[in-house]
């Protein structure tokens, strides 16, 4: 992501008249030292920029939560999970750890497979991997049963309804993909097959696994592939922190 910097000042601070830029001779005094490239390299590597950071840091980390939130009542309603948490839950069965971990677990494997693909995360990458599962094994501690079908089919609602709005604000934060989106769009761009393709084809694979290894899926898989799309894409525009000279994505 491209890096934005703020418009210079129109008031001039002495201090920078007389020091002049960083790395230039001035009369006042040696040159400055500019700051090092890979510091401001990797800044940019997880920042993207650093616009609305107090907006952009505290939207991350309430996305990826209620994202965790959301998983868990997917899991606690009993009717299906979307394909990656049926991995996740077959693994949890067959091998032992909470779901949480193994969401935690398999994000940081699917980054390496960004290695080949020459993927770079974002701060948002790492915190997807660190912040996810453990709000949802919190939310499964507080979270029982739901009992009856019809309550259990109003918690999977609410958790996919839920899941929309916290993808439109972990995206909209504007912090680079989580892991699982990477490696769908790092093989994109070294295959050059469709988006659509791709997606399929991981979804498909790890959904299949999952069942094997004895996770659930059910009607709440096919409602959440479904709804999730529409979802994300309704909340994205009202959740997207807008780059410097942008007003909103609100149309």
């Amino acid at each position: 992501m491209a890096t934005t910097s703020p418009p210079p000042s129109t008031t001039a601070d002495p201090a920078d008249a007389a020091s002049g830029p960083a790395g230039r001779a001035t009369a006042a005094g040696p040159p400055l030292p500019a700051a090092p490239a890979g510091r401001r390299g990797l800044a940019d590597r997880l920042l993207g920029d650093t616009h609305a950071l107090g907006r952009r840091l505290p939207q991350l980390a309430v996305g990826l939560s209620l994202y965790g939130a959301s998983m868990a009542l997917m899991l606690r309603s009993g009717l299906g999970l979307d394909p990656w948490d049926v991995l996740h839950q077959g693994l949890q069965r067959t091998a032992g750890l909470s779901v949480g971990a193994w969401v935690t677990i398999c994000g940081a494997l699917v980054l390496l497979f960004w290695i080949p693909l020459r993927q770079l995360p974002g701060l948002g990458t790492v915190a997807n991997v660190l912040v996810i599962g453990a709000a949802m094994d919190l939310t499964l501690r507080v979270v029982g049963e739901p009992g009856p079908l019809p309550a259990r089919i109003a918690l999977m609602a609410a958790a996919i309804v839920l899941n929309g709005l916290a993808t439109g604000l972990y995206i909209g934060a504007r912090f680079g993909p989580g892991p699982r989106d990477g490696l769908m769009t790092g093989l994109h761009r070294r295959t050059g097959r469709s988006l659509r393709l791709i997606r399929t084809g991981i979804e498909l694979t790890v959904l299949a696994a999952g069942v094997l290894l004895g996770g659930t899926a059910g009607v709440g898989t096919v409602a959440y592939a479904l709804a999730i799309g529409p979802l994300a894409q309704f909340f994205l525009p009202w959740c997207t922190v807008p780059t410097p000279g942008q007003t909103s994505l609100k149309g």
